[in-house]
């Protein structure tokens, strides 16, 4: 799942629309997850803007309120058809098929989640989430930081060599760091 609801108010709006290096920026994790997984859904919200995807990729709308990144997660959780989810943030250029692969293939052995930690932070909106997770998510506080809601999981931590993969893309010089290190590669 391709999670796409934010509202982008520091990029300015429409964030699954910026374009990077003359692509849309949820195309960039949206590959990703198609390279790796049959089945791929981008969650967003009604009013999200979104570009223009191939007719085989399905858009889940999750509610409108409230405005938390986890609110996508539950969503695909709700409608996963009692699997687990690799979810992974729209605003994430840089994530890789590998790690999208070690998520999936990891096991959660009892704990509702596996989170990846990479340079000291738990990546709560690039994990895997198993239908454990749904009741404690389902009722998570709207006002708390999506990093302690899901710590508060105890999920099993995926330790992650390389903190790039995570780099997201929430202000305009983001987008000039990130042309950047695409231009490195």
């Amino acid at each position: 799942m391709v999670l796409a609801g934010g509202a982008g108010r520091r990029i300015g709006g429409d964030k699954a629309t910026v374009e990077l290096d003359g692509r849309p920026l949820l195309l960039y994790p949206l590959a990703v997850m198609r390279a790796a997984f049959d089945h791929v859904a981008v969650v967003a919200k009604a009013a999200t803007a979104l570009p223009a995807l191939d007719p085989g990729i399905a858009v889940w709308l999750e509610d409108d309120e409230p405005q938390h990144p986890l609110v996508g997660v539950v969503h695909a959780l709700a409608r996963g058809h009692r699997r687990p989810i690799v979810v992974v943030a729209a605003d994430m250029p840089f994530v890789t098929v590998g790690l999208v692969t070690a998520l999936a293939r990891e096991r959660a052995r009892g704990a509702p989640a596996v989170v990846p930690r990479a340079a000291g932070r738990l990546q709560p909106l690039c994990a895997r989430y198993d239908q454990a997770a749904l009741p404690a998510l389902g009722a998570f506080d709207p006002t708390a930081p999506a990093h302690e809601v899901v710590a508060a999981l105890r999920p099993r931590i995926l330790d992650w060599p390389d903190d790039e993969p995570f780099f997201n893309v929430n202000r305009p010089e983001d987008i000039l760091q990130a042309a950047a290190l695409l231009g490195t590669r």
